[in-house]
């Protein structure tokens, strides 16, 4: 739950209130009617009205702008990567950075068939 004065960005429209998408606004209050669907009672500045708001239809400002940072990042890296022919450092954006941990999964330990039955009893305990 956002705190009251957090300034939010809409992000959606799921009841199609006629929301202003893209702009930002303020929590004045919080909805406490379990009947209701609605979180919050949000202050939009630029249209000056406040507007009922689920939680799902905002965002933190901060969240935003983070997230447009790894996007931007992320396709930087991807262009100093094509324009070096760096193609470990292509397939390592491309696959999430998980290129790392990959090989050390795929070795694993094979355990005999008593240490196999030991843990599927120990688990079956819990």
């Amino acid at each position: 739950m956002l705190k009251l004065g957090t300034k939010v960005v809409i992000v959606a429209d799921q009841y199609e209130q006629n929301l202003p998408i893209g702009q930002y606004g303020f929590i004045i209050a919080y909805d406490r009617n379990q009947d209701n669907v609605f979180d919050y009672v949000l202050r939009v500045p630029s249209a000056n009205r406040n507007f009922l708001i689920p939680d799902e239809d905002v965002e933190l400002e901060e969240v935003l702008i983070q997230d447009e940072v790894d996007r931007v990042e992320r396709e930087a890296l991807i262009d100093f990567a094509l324009a070096t022919h760096n193609e470990e450092l292509f397939k390592r954006i491309m696959n999430g950075d998980n290129a790392e941990t990959e090989p050390d999964s795929t070795v694993k330990e094979t355990l005999s068939p008593a240490d196999f039955i030991r843990q599927v009893n120990l688990k079956a305990w819990i």
